[in-house]
């Protein structure tokens, strides 16, 4: 047997490998999934739909798929190489981005993050990703000091196009660095990787509307080009069976009712197919998840639109102008990097301003707004259960005698009614909550206490209903007398929903103060009762209920952090989705998703730092679910002719 001194002397020298945490090369996290006993093709594929992070990740991807009827499928992901900005010009545009989203809605290039295409999407083995990602690694490295510093960028504008288009001669260059890296794809990972041809820019917006050209050419003058910028050459991957789906995000949880539906998980994702819609039911639509594979029906205002770009995996970042790639130098093969789908691309490429040469690898989690400020929350909430849908349209015929005098012949009618100046005949078009609707409202606040949230402002559409079921609310959270009620005229429901051809005749905030409501009788509304018009048009009623919330998180601004408003079913959609930058949905669409809202249904919305943008999140509490209780009449039922 050969001496311990001639063995080692024969092995060859290897270099000392750096700590990385949280990151695994392939390699040996492979080898770690095939000993575990998962085969080679699900394990090379976990890794890659999960951007290499760790043998975890790679572990829960398989464990959640592992009734993918697509799983043995060997179709290979879609590959692309961008050039993405990073420091003082990414939040330039960033701003941008969320300017216009909240300006004009959503228009095609908020699918995508800012960046500069260099290659056209390419299809690569799973077993090839590693070598793909050390082709990349290895152009950037030959680059060292070639690539021209800064990227000269210059505006362009027409009538459905907005762009930053790079000079020529330093476009040419681009083009020669993205050949290159084309060249070495083919020799280490065997694709064929086709360059962009066209000239290279940052598209701004595009599929816009043309009335919002004004507006978003405003806010691209406004981005300064002058910023300083480090550009990294970023590998992003998708699953080429949804490249022309619709990416949609689901935002609450869902338990199937039937075979064919599919379960919900807040925060994963659905791709949906138009041409998968015609089997589906009004306010259902066919998607497959991201999180599990499977497809199935599920409820359309469970989701919310997503962005194309929200599903993507990153695989590597390297900065072009520094060649070096942070917690890389020094490793021999390719950086695989912790990219997992599941949060906006966009936000997570929004750094520090200070870093504005060497970037961290692109980590897509959620950016994080600003610690030492708590976030400003707005909840928005349907009234209890009213009068005239339990006891029908005549209750008021019913339950008043002859001199006006009210008289209950329910125990869930209240045993009393605030007093009206106008006579109980304005019950009619403005009637009060049931007893369990004000058990519905002191329910919801009882919650909100148990779960230690206070309510910082309350606003209510000036309807008796959303009063009282506000004034149970602020009950519940024993914030009665502290906390008072502002009646805003502006949050009152589509008024082409009113019967008549008058508004009703609601009760003014001194007679409800008069009345024991906790009504705060000096507010001076932002939308008076005499802005409002019978049967308004949808898009009037939409851009109203916009503006009002607007104007209302603008007030509350720096003053308190959760704002309550409590007002109709339409109000859960119609107050919540313009802020989050979302484009309103058709008048059909908006109808089907309120008819479905039930009593004191309930919604969260969180701002995202001090960006003025706004996202669903779970609200504090639980949903209030309970059946149906009919009028039961003892003499009918039980007596014998």
């Amino acid at each position: 047997m050969a001496a311990k001194e001639d063995l080692y002397a024969k092995v060859t020298p290897r270099r000392q490998r750096q700590s990385r945490p949280n990151t695994v090369k392939h390699g040996s996290t492979l080898d770690v999934l095939l000993s575990m006993g998962f085969p080679r093709t699900r394990a090379l594929k976990a890794l890659v739909s999960t951007g290499g992070k760790n043998v975890q990740a790679a572990c829960d991807w398989l464990f959640s798929h592992v009734d993918d009827p697509f799983l043995d499928d060997p179709l290979p992901r879609e590959y692309v190489l961008y050039l993405r900005p990073s420091g003082p010009l990414l939040q330039q545009l960033s701003h941008f981005w969320q300017q216009s989203r909240v300006s004009c809605g959503k228009n095609k290039a908020h699918n995508i993050f800012p960046h500069i295409t260099l290659c056209q999407f390419f299809m690569c083995a799973d077993g090839k990703v590693e070598a793909l990602a050390d082709a990349l690694q290895t152009t950037v490295t030959n680059w060292k000091g070639r690539l021209p510093t800064p990227l000269p960028l210059e505006l362009y504008t027409s009538a459905s196009f907005i762009g930053l288009f790079v000079e020529e001669q330093v476009a040419e260059v681009l083009k020669n660095f993205s050949a290159d890296f084309a060249t070495e794809a083919t020799a280490k990972a065997d694709v064929h990787v086709e360059t962009h041809k066209k000239q290279l820019h940052v598209t701004l917006a595009y599929h816009f509307q043309p009335s919002h050209l004004p507006a978003l050419e405003k806010l691209a003058k406004n981005v300064d080009l002058s910023s300083g910028c480090d550009w990294l050459a970023v590998l992003l991957s998708r699953d080429i069976r949804f490249a022309n789906h619709e990416t949609l995000q689901v935002m609450y949880p869902y338990v199937p009712q039937n075979d064919d539906e599919l379960e919900l998980a807040p925060g994963d994702f659905i791709f949906m197919s138009p041409v998968e819609q015609s089997t589906a039911s009004e306010g259902w639509v066919y998607g497959t998840s991201l999180g599990t594979g499977l497809s199935g029906l599920l409820p359309e205002n469970y989701v919310n639109r997503a962005d194309e770009s929200d599903t993507w995996v990153v695989h590597g970042s390297h900065s072009i102008l520094n060649c070096a790639s942070p917690n890389s130098a020094g490793t021999a093969g390719g950086l695989l990097l912790d990219g997992q789908p599941g949060d906006s691309l966009l936000d997570s490429l929004v750094e520090s301003p200070h870093l504005t040469s060497l970037c961290p690898p692109m980590q897509v989690t959620r950016a994080a707004g600003p610690s030492s400020l708590a976030k400003m929350k707005l909840f928005v909430c349907r009234h209890g259960e009213r009068m005239d849908v339990v006891f029908g349209k005549h209750w008021v015929t019913q339950c008043f005698d002859s001199k006006g005098r009210y008289v209950r012949s329910n125990l869930n009618m209240p045993s009393s009614l605030p007093a009206r100046s106008g006579g109980h005949r304005d019950f009619d078009k403005d009637c009060p909550i049931t007893v369990f609707g004000s058990t519905q409202a002191r329910l919801v606040g009882e919650a909100l206490l148990e779960s230690h949230t206070t309510i910082d402002f309350v606003y209510c559409s000036p309807s008796l209903r959303c009063v009282q079921t506000a004034q149970h609310i602020v009950q519940g959270l024993q914030q009665d007398g502290k906390t008072k009620i502002r009646i805003e005229p502006g949050l009152f429901e589509w008024t082409k929903w009113v019967s008549g051809t008058c508004l009703p005749t609601w009760i003014p905030p001194t007679e409800l103060a008069a009345s024991n409501l906790s009504v705060d009788t000096t507010y001076r509304p932002h939308i008076p009762v005499s802005k409002l018009v019978v049967s308004e048009s949808y898009d009037t009623y939409i851009s109203r209920s916009f503006q009002v919330t607007r104007e209302i998180l603008t007030e509350c601004k720096n003053l308190g952090n959760k704002v309550l408003i409590v007002a109709h079913a339409s109000s859960l959609e119609a107050c919540t989705r313009q802020i989050q930058g979302l484009s309103p949905q058709n008048s059909k669409d908006f109808v089907q998703v309120v008819r479905k809202i039930p009593y004191l249904g309930f919604c969260a919305c969180e701002e995202l730092g001090e960006t003025g943008v706004w996202q669903l999140v779970d609200p504090p509490i639980l949903p209030l679910t309970h059946g149906p209780n009919h009028s039961f009449n003892w003499r009918e039922m039980l007596m014998q002719d």
